[in-house]
C-alpha cells in the first residue's frame, strides 16, 4: 500500500486568471499522487484565510482521474468541458486531465494535467525557473506531508473495508442529542429546556467529530456547532490558542450572541492577531501569571441561555486542526436557573466553579440578559444555576504556589481530596493510572509518586485501601505521527524538550496508544508531534506496552 500511494499521476499547475497558462504567483504547483492528496492554505504562496488548512481532499486513481471533495466552508468552481459547475462544501466532483479548479470562484486557478502532459514530469523539475516552487525547501515539505497524508488515508480505508460488520453494529447503537453523522436533529426547543434529560448520561462524554474517519467511527461524535447552539446570551469561552477566523466560520451562530468573554493564553503577535480578528462585542482576557512561566491553558465553555447553562470542558485548542484532525473529547452538562427559594442553596460542583473562576481575574462587565435583567458579568453570577444534578466534579488548576488550606483545593491535591470521599468497586483495585497530556515539563520521580499516590486514592467497598496503580504514560512514536491522518504536518502539539522526554525513570512509564477497535488509531490523540526534527531523535517506540 504505501509503494502504491506514493506513484505520481500529475500535477495541479497555477494558472493566470486569464487562462494564458502562465502561472499567477499566488499558488505552488502541487503534484498529485495515486490514493489519497490534500490541497489547503499551505500551498498559497500568499496568506487568504478562505482558503481552509484542508480545504480539498483528493482521491485520486491510477488511471488519472480524480475525484474532489470540498473540505472546507467555502466552495470552488470546477471547469470541465466548457461547463462551470459550483462545489459546495461535503460535496464532490469528478476531473480529468485538462479540466481547472477555482480554488475560490473566481480566484486561485489550477489546472490539472496526467503524466503525459505534467510540465514538471516524473524525472525531476522543470528546468529554466531560477525560484522554481518545486524547488523550494517548502514545495518539498509539501510533498512529504501528502505522501504521508496520502499513507495514512490508505491505511484507514483498508481498515474501514476489513471492519463492515463493526461498522454496521456500531451505527446502529446512537442514542443522544445528535444523529449518528454528529449533526444536530434536534430543534432548539430542547436546547431551551437547558437541564436534566432521560438521556443524560449519553450527554456528558464525547469524541469530537474527525474528518476523513469511517462514519462509524464518527458515531454520536460532535462538532463545535454541535456544542454551541440555540439562543446563547453568554459565552465564556476558555482556551489557549483560539483563531477566531476559523472559530467564526465553524460556528456562525457566535457572531449573535450579545456577550462574548474570551479567556486565553495568547501573545505577542497572535495576541494582535486576536485583537484585530474579534468581533467588537467580544471582551478579551488573560489570566495573570503569578510565577514567570506557564500561560493559561484551560479549555472549557459556560454557555448561559434564558433558562439556564451548559458547561463545557474539553482538550482542543479552538483552531482548526484541533477540533477536526485529531480524537479529542469533552464533558457537557445542562443546567437550570435555580428556584427563587433555592438561591442560596450551594453543592460541591457550584463551589468548585465558582472558586476556579473567581482566580481567573477577568474585568468584571455589566450585561442586560432578557429574564434576569441588568446584571454584573463575574464569577459570583454562576451561582444563578442549579448544578445539584451535576454528575463530577471539577478540579482546577491554578498556577503559583500553595500552602495552608489553598494546598488541596487546586490540582491533584484537590484530586486526591475528592478521590477519598469515593468508593470504587473491588475490581478497581490497584487499578493502571492512565496519563495522556499534551506537554511534559521538567518532572522527577518524587512528583510522579506524589501524583500516583494522589490517583490512587479512594476505597474499595470493603473498605480497604485501593491501593498504588501502576502508572503508565501515553506518548505518539515517530510511526505514530508519520501514519496519522495529519502525517508530520499534526501541528507543534507536543512542547517539550528533549531533555524532559529522555529522563532515565521516566522509560518504565512510556505507554504506546492503540485505538483501532474504534476506528481512531490514525487520529493521533491530543499530544501529536514534537517537531519534525526533533521527533526523530526520539525511540522508536518497538518496546512500548500497548494501552
Amino acid at each position: 500500500m504505501a509503494s502504491a500511494s506514493r506513484v505520481r499521476v500529475g500535477t495541479l499547475v497555477p494558472l493566470a486568471k486569464d487562462n494564458a497558462g502562465s502561472s499567477n504567483g499566488s499558488v505552488s504547483a502541487i503534484p498529485i499522487f495515486e490514493g489519497s492528496n490534500v490541497v489547503g492554505r499551505n500551498h498559497l504562496v500568499i496568506t487568504d484565510k478562505r482558503i481552509s488548512r484542508k480545504h480539498l481532499s483528493l482521491h485520486a486513481s491510477a488511471d488519472g482521474s480524480i475525484e474532489v471533495v470540498v473540505e472546507g466552508p467555502n466552495p470552488i468552481i470546477v471547469r470541465s468541458e466548457g461547463q462551470r459547475r459550483k462545489v459546495s462544501a461535503q460535496e464532490t466532483a469528478k476531473i480529468t486531465h485538462n479540466d481547472v479548479l477555482e480554488l475560490i470562484p473566481g480566484d486561485y486557478f489550477v489546472k490539472y494535467m496526467d503524466m503525459a502532459d505534467d510540465p514538471i514530469g516524473s524525472n525531476g523539475l522543470k528546468k529554466g525557473k531560477r525560484h522554481s516552487e518545486e524547488d523550494s525547501a517548502a514545495v518539498k515539505r509539501n510533498r512529504q506531508i501528502m505522501e504521508d497524508e496520502a499513507l495514512a488515508r490508505t491505511l484507514q480505508e483498508s481498515f474501514a473495508e476489513e471492519s463492515t460488520n463493526v461498522s454496521d453494529m456500531a451505527s446502529g447503537q446512537t442514542s443522544s442529542l445528535l444523529d449518528s453523522s454528529g449533526s444536530s436533529k434536534r430543534s432548539n426547543k430542547r436546547m431551551h429546556s437547558v437541564g436534566p434529560s432521560n438521556d443524560v448520561p449519553s450527554l456528558t462524554f464525547r469524541l469530537m467529530r474527525v474528518q476523513g474517519l469511517p462514519s462509524w467511527a464518527n458515531s454520536s461524535s460532535v462538532t463545535v456547532q454541535d456544542v454551541i447552539q440555540g439562543e446563547v446570551l453568554l459565552a465564556v469561552l476558555s482556551d489557549y490558542m483560539v483563531d477566531i477566523d476559523w472559530l467564526l466560520t465553524a460556528c456562525p451562530s457566535l457572531r449573535k450572541v450579545p456577550h462574548v468573554l474570551v479567556i486565553h493564553g495568547e501573545d505577542g503577535a497572535s495576541l494582535e492577531l486576536l485583537k484585530k480578528m474579534k468581533p467588537a462585542n467580544w471582551i478579551l482576557h488573560k489570566p495573570p501569571l503569578p510565577i514567570s512561566f506557564g500561560t493559561h491553558h484551560s479549555k472549557a465553555m459556560l454557555l448561559v441561555y434564558p433558562q439556564g447553562i451548559r458547561v463545557v470542558v474539553h482538550t482542543a485548542n479552538m483552531i482548526h486542526v484541533d477540533w477536526n484532525n485529531k480524537s479529542q473529547g469533552l464533558w457537557m452538562q445542562d443546567f437550570p436557573c435555580k428556584d427563587a427559594k433555592d438561591i442560596n442553596k450551594k453543592v460541591p460542583f457550584e463551589n468548585d466553579l465558582v472558586d476556579y473562576l473567581s482566580a481567573l481575574k477577568w474585568p468584571e462587565f455589566r450585561a442586560n440578559l432578557p429574564v434576569v435583567g441588568d446584571v454584573n458579568i463575574n464569577a459570583s453570577f454562576f451561582r444563578r444555576f442549579d448544578y445539584s444534578s451535576a454528575m463530577v466534579r471539577l478540579i482546577g488548576s491554578v498556577p503559583g504556589y500553595h500552602a495552608g488550606p489553598s494546598i488541596k483545593k487546586w490540582g491533584h491535591m484537590k484530586l486526591r481530596s475528592v478521590l477519598e470521599e469515593c468508593t470504587f468497586e473491588k475490581q478497581f483495585c490497584k487499578s493502571p493510572l492512565i496519563y495522556q497530556f499534551s506537554s511534559l515539563g521538567s518532572l522527577d520521580e518524587k512528583w510522579m509518586s506524589e501524583f500516583t499516590y494522589s490517583l490512587s486514592a479512594g476505597k474499595s467497598d470493603d473498605g480497604s485501601p485501593l491501593g498504588i496503580g501502576k502508572p503508565m504514560i501515553v506518548w505518539p512514536t515517530v510511526e505514530d505521527v508519520r501514519c496519522s491522518i495529519e502525517g508530520y504536518a499534526a501541528g507543534s502539539c507536543i512542547p517539550s524538550p528533549q531533555k524532559n522526554v529522555e529522563k532515565d525513570f521516566l522509560r518504565k512509564y512510556w505507554t504506546r496508544w492503540k485505538a483501532d477497535h474504534v476506528g481512531r488509531w490514525y487520529a493521533l490523540f491530543p499530544c501529536s508531534y514534537l517537531n519534525r526534527y526533533d521527533i526523530v531523535q526520539m525511540k522508536s517506540g518497538d518496546g512500548y506496552p500497548t494501552l
